[in-house]
């Protein structure tokens, strides 16, 4: 799945640049989405995501690409790869600056793990 947002002067910390606390947020937003969209009727939580490291900082105006891909499937559990590009529109350059592996589990209506597939009658 891919999405994009645009760093607008709200999301900015301090020293003028992206906050990094809204990048996780819409990793995990926009992983979730994904694993949603690819599995109909199940119920999602994070339960991990994996290295957390920034690689350039961004700047307002700048506008994010979010490509979310299924990497890895257990019984009750599955992971996504998010990559995120920030695009400079006057450029027209592309860069990345982040990526992460993010873990759902599924969970019934009482926060218990469940099957991914349920069997069929």
């Amino acid at each position: 799945m891919e999405s994009f947002k645009v760093v607008r002067p709200e999301f900015l910390n301090h020293y003028g640049y992206l906050f990094g606390g809204f990048l996780l947020k819409w990793v995990d937003e926009i992983a979730w989405i994904a694993a949603s969209r690819d599995h109909p009727g199940c119920r999602f939580v994070t339960i991990a995501m994996d290295r957390v490291e920034f690689h350039r900082s961004v700047k307002q105006g700048a506008v994010l690409r979010f490509d979310a891909i299924e990497s890895c499937r257990g019984n009750t559990s599955i992971s996504y790869s998010v990559h995120v590009f920030a695009d400079d529109l006057t450029t027209g350059n592309e860069e990345p600056i982040f990526t992460t592996c993010i873990t759902f589990v599924r969970v019934d209506e009482q926060g218990r793990k469940i099957p991914l597939a349920q069997p069929g009658p």
